[in-house]
């Protein structure tokens, strides 16, 4: 892959304008001040690697598109909390829902949207034969959703267990957890075949 500087990509200057000020937004009087930052922490790490590591692996410009998109739900979350977010509030008396479901949405999201950067890096920095990055990709959804579970639990008690319930939104859902890595394995199932059903159609018209 050609790399290409950050000041000649206007596409994905675009971008971080976009991720920047949604950022700035959610950041004004969040609902719960201590609960946002705690939200955020993990952003943050990721933001900077992604710019830290830009130099020596850059994403193409639809997985950055992908990660913005993704990062623009969270932080959208992160500002009211995962379950109070007023679109969960819509869906609930729309659809007669029993809860706020904006978590779940979020986890979906994250297989749907994570799985093309993460099937990227596996194609450009193991040699991983194209029919077997899929079924690893999902397996690396799946794990690093179980990861980001037991991660997140663990920043509750140690940085902030009185704000334990708001920050994992499990909302007196036992199996929280659960349904969570397996909504972004769902969503990683559907992210895999569009994207195997787009390159075999592109395959059939270049043949």
């Amino acid at each position: 892959m050609t790399i290409k500087a950050f000041r000649s990509n206007r596409i994905l200057q675009a971008m971080m304008l976009w991720l920047i000020v949604v950022w700035i937004i959610a950041a004004i009087e969040p609902l719960y001040p201590r609960d946002w930052l705690l939200e955020n922490l993990l952003v943050f790490i990721w933001s900077a690697l992604l710019v830290f590591t830009y130099r020596r692996f850059q994403f193409s410009n639809v997985s950055y598109g992908l990660f913005i998109v993704f990062l623009s739900l969270h932080l959208a979350g992160s500002h009211y909390t995962y379950a109070e977010t007023p679109f969960g509030f819509w869906m609930q008396e729309w659809l007669g829902f029993e809860r706020n479901h904006y978590d779940r949405i979020v986890h979906f999201f994250f297989g749907l949207l994570i799985a093309y950067p993460m099937r990227e890096i596996l194609l450009r920095t193991t040699g991983l034969n194209i029919a077997w990055s899929y079924f690893i990709t999902l397996n690396c959804i799946v794990a690093f959703s179980a990861i980001y579970e037991i991660i997140e639990a663990v920043t509750a008690v140690i940085v902030s267990p009185e704000l334990g319930a708001a920050y994992l939104g499990t909302q007196g859902d036992e199996w929280d957890a659960q349904k969570d890595t397996g909504l972004a394995f769902l969503g990683s199932i559907s992210a895999m075949l569009f994207t195997w059903a787009y390159l075999r159609a592109q395959r059939g018209r270049t043949a």
